[in-house]
């Protein structure tokens, strides 16, 4: 029997603090400390070492409950410390060590590996993560063994040597924890300052000043849900990623960091590579495979071959994309996302789901509001290199934020629309692109600024220039809602016949935009542009003008705030824009 131990996770070093993998594209972890004596698991390895190897449903590194479905005996209850307490000598008896002068170890003395596999609590009893757990019994103590005898005759410049012979200590300890993005992404946070998930994470725990017989190598923590992902992408087994990353953040602790320049990188790169031909396991190194996927970020999706259905189905999204509206859907009454919206497009995006807006608002009005949240930006929902569907369809973005689509109104509908404006001094703003323009000032001008986030309308000082001056792909209207209802919309409906088209997205707004017009299509067009089936992809709104693109997904969601036409045509009614309907309608429906 072998008993695991208790011990605070002692802050490392800021070069060792915490290793990963080439930065990518996540609630606490709840859990109290628990532990249990499992059964050892002895391998004979060629040369005099014997490797202890335990399951832990606890995990005594981050004094969190992790569980696994295996079965073992006994339990006991204990507590450690912060994260970031000190290690204290009594809590391991260290003091009895501390004045005891090392000397190299007997070679007839065997060389204990002790090697902790973690789950943690939240992953599911998969039994492909158990198979995984248990290969992991016999997998980490030869690559710890192979990855020892390679550091006698390394010749590497960049290696951190601290750990450069593991020959004067009796005991290896090393830790190995299984757990999901949402426990990674809180570590990644909380160790790296990086608010998002990864595959994999180093925790030095070798204090070299301490002169103890026992090397505690650290921790390696891996995320399940990010290895499937990449395992899918790379077209190998979910454990052949777990094998590679193990790999990769064990080079991490003995002192490998790709990060430091290219040489420190082409060395890792190369050690990777001969741990994983040395052991027979299938892969290219972590580095190798991170380029690879890069070059092949323009694959089409369908091209990628699929695993076999019911693999990997806790982390298997049924969507490939989300295509989400934003007033009346994403934003409240209020025109704000609230917290529990912005934690399911986190755990959508976590999860490998692309979340894609369409919407009618300018794409710097939607980029205004996810950075009010922390969602913008390269690795958000939206930014200028992000696809997207703005202006009802009007304008399409694809590929790192490049235009593939615009449709302009006819210029005689425009200018019919700005002479009613001035006559009847019903305020009006001409969208062109990423600006706002209008003839004259109205407190409704401002609102859609100040509450909807839109550009601030420019002023301009007569019908001529304002046509003369750029393209316009759609007009709207401001008024009351008795005044849209009895006024505007009959009126345009009859005027503009076929050469354009009234639509709205807001009770208080009329627009008018080119005949045809509709989110939906522009939707089809960005899947043409992308290579993706209507098949991948759900879509959330709740407006008339979000009718063809419910139709056209795969599940239309609609939530109970929008209009009839929408809740008909949608496969589902979620929960109101008020009551985060959107947020529900990922959790319930997206994986």
């Amino acid at each position: 029997m072998l008993s695991l131990l208790c011990r605070t996770l002692h802050p490392p070093p800021p070069l060792a603090m915490a290793a990963r993998v080439l930065p990518r594209a996540l609630h606490s972890a709840h859990a109290s400390a628990m532990a249990f004596s499992a059964n050892s698991h002895f391998l004979t390895l060629p040369l005099p070492t014997v490797a202890h190897v335990s399951f832990a449903k606890s995990s005594s590194i981050f004094g969190r409950k992790f569980h696994n479905g295996l079965s073992c005996t006994g339990d006991r209850k204990w507590s450690v410390g912060g994260w970031y307490g000190k290690v204290f000598a009594s809590q391991r008896d260290y003091r009895k060590f501390r004045k005891r002068p090392l000397k190299k170890r007997d070679k007839e003395k065997e060389l204990e590996l002790s090697v902790k596999i973690c789950i943690e609590e939240q992953l599911p009893d998969d039994p492909e993560i158990l198979d995984i757990a248990e290969m992991l019994r016999l997998n980490v103590p030869m690559a710890m063994k192979l990855a020892f005898d390679n550091l006698k005759d390394s010749e590497y410049q960049t290696r951190d040597r601290v750990i450069n012979d593991v020959g004067c200590f009796e005991t290896v300890e090393l830790s190995v924890l299984l757990c999901n993005d949402e426990f990674i992404r809180e570590l990644n946070k909380d160790w790296r300052d990086e608010d998002h998930p990864t595959d994999v994470l180093s925790m030095s725990q070798h204090i070299p000043e301490l002169e103890l017989p026992i090397l505690m190598l650290g921790d390696i923590v891996i995320s399940v849900e990010t290895a499937a992902r990449q395992a899918e992408e790379r077209g190998h087994s979910l454990l052949d990623e777990i094998r590679i990353l193990l790999v990769h953040g064990l080079l991490h602790l003995l002192g490998f960091d790709h990060e430091l320049s290219d040489e420190a990188e082409a060395e890792m790169e190369k050690e990777e590579e001969i741990l994983l031909k040395s052991l027979g396991w299938k892969g290219k190194g972590l580095i190798q495979s991170a380029y690879d996927a890069e070059d092949a970020d323009s694959r089409p999706l369908e091209n990628i071959d699929r695993k076999k259905e019911g693999s990997l189905r806790f982390y298997r999204p049924k969507f490939s994309y989300i295509f989400c509206d934003m007033d009346g859907t994403l934003l409240n009454s209020k025109s704000q996302i609230s917290s529990a919206t912005v934690e399911a497009l986190r755990e959508a995006t976590s999860r490998g789901v692309k979340v894609v807006i369409a919407t009618g608002k300018t794409r710097p009005a939607v980029i205004t509001l996810f950075k009010s949240v922390g969602l913008a930006g390269k690795d958000g929902i939206a930014s200028e290199v992000s696809p997207g569907v703005f202006v009802q369809g009007l304008l399409v973005y694809g590929r790192q934020g490049r235009e593939i689509s615009r449709r302009n109104l006819d210029l005689n509908v425009c200018k019919e629309a700005i002479l009613y404006s001035l006559e009847h001094k019903v305020p009006l703003i001409a969208f062109s692109e990423d600006r706002c323009l209008t003839l004259f000032h109205h407190p409704l001008v401002d609102s859609l600024h100040t509450i909807y986030n839109e550009p601030k309308a420019e002023i301009i000082p007569s019908v001529d220039q304002l046509l003369a001056r750029t393209d316009i792909q759609k007009v709207i209207f401001l008024d009351t809602v008795e005044g849209v209802n009895t006024t505007l919309r009959p009126y345009w409906a009859e005027a503009i016949g076929d050469n354009a088209s009234v639509v709205q997205a807001c009770p208080d707004m009329l627009e008018i935009v080119p005949p045809g017009t509709s989110k939906g299509s522009g939707v089809k067009i960005l899947l043409d542009h992308l290579g993706v089936s209507p098949k991948e992809i759900m879509a959330i709104g709740d407006g008339e003008n979000d009718v063809e693109m419910l139709e056209l997904a795969s599940l239309g969601v609609a939530l109970s705030n929008g209009s009839e036409k929408a809740k008909a045509t949608a496969d589902v009614i979620g929960a109101s824009n008020d009551d985060n309907g959107a947020a529900d309608a990922i959790y319930r429906y997206a994986f």
